[in-house]
């Protein structure tokens, strides 16, 4: 089995070779100067990590440059990596603090890897030790129960669904009496991920939030929302209108194994009250990972 660091380093080498490797270009032979800073800058925006997170760096290294504390390209680096772990720690990404049975409503556009995400996260959970159910809310997608079916017989976790079409708070109330009925720890609850011709995607999700609250107090007890890492600076957009909706506690950032876009998880964290809790880097199934701001960040460098 690879190692937790080495699947990350493969896993982000785009992202890497987009970042990294730009600014190794920028830094070899070259004196370090206003100049260097300043192409610096334009690097770090290519890089899509946000112009609040650029500007938040650049401030501190030209801040250091003048009063000398870097020199050297080696400087640079070792002060770059620690601003963007600074940046990446500063909000706790604890997961599921809340007693059992526990529910993870799980939201986000079709395509972003939603459906195949809770199927990852109902192995790890079960991994752990945690009885898991899954509730298949998203009755809008053709084949979306049975996608979620098929990841719930692979390890043999119950899936509560109901045909085609049917009333996703339905489903979910059905899901909250079994869970309750049979001791489950954690209830992972899909949803729809676009719009349905009769009804609107953020009316239905409130509905079901709803249903929630109202069977089981506290919940739920986390929405996670799934994004896809290739869409970069537009899945800002996304995030910010899911979490008007809904409340979104925490990000899981999909597909960073196929994008040179992973510098969106510094934008993200930095223009979003939102944490970033699991990021997606790879199709193995422990290519789930809880997102750890030094490692992802030692990874990149």
């Amino acid at each position: 089995m690879r190692s937790v660091f080495r699947s990350l380093t493969e896993g982000l080498s785009k992202t890497r070779k987009n970042i990294s490797e730009k600014l190794g270009s920028l830094v070899l032979g070259e004196k370090i100067d206003e100049s260097f800073l300043d192409e610096l800058e334009e690097a770090l925006i290519a890089s899509d990590v946000g112009m609040e997170t650029t500007t938040l760096v650049l401030k501190d290294l030209k801040e250091r440059f003048k009063r000398k504390e870097l020199s050297t390209a080696d400087q640079v680096r070792t002060r770059l990596k620690e601003l963007l772990f600074e940046i990446l720690s500063a909000r706790s990404a604890e997961f599921l603090a809340a007693a059992a049975p526990a529910v993870v409503l799980v939201v986000g556009v079709n395509g972003t890897g939603k459906t195949t995400t809770i199927g990852k996260l109902a192995y790890r959970l079960q991994a752990q030790g945690k009885k898991v159910m899954l509730a298949a809310g998203d009755t809008f997608r053709a084949a979306a129960s049975e996608q979620l079916t098929v990841w719930g017989e692979r390890a043999g976790i119950p899936v509560i669904k109901h045909q085609e079409g049917a009333d996703p708070a339905a489903v979910v109330f059905d899901a909250v009496v079994a869970a309750r009925a049979r001791a489950v720890d954690v209830l992972l609850v899909d949803t729809a991920g676009r719009l349905h011709t009769k009804s609107n995607l953020m009316e239905e999700l409130k509905k079901v939030k709803r249903v929630l609250a109202r069977e089981l107090p506290g919940a739920p007890h986390e929405t996670l929302l799934v994004l896809d890492g290739n869409t970069g600076q537009n899945s800002l957009v996304q995030a910010k209108m899911f979490h008007e909706a809904v409340g979104v506690t925490g990000i899981v950032l999909t597909k960073l194994d196929g994008t040179s876009k992973g510098g969106i998880v510094f934008a993200i964290d930095k223009e979003l009250p939102i944490p970033v809790k699991f990021i997606g880097i790879g199709e193995a199934i422990e290519d789930l990972r809880e997102f750890q701001p030094r490692e992802f960040v030692d990874a990149l460098f």
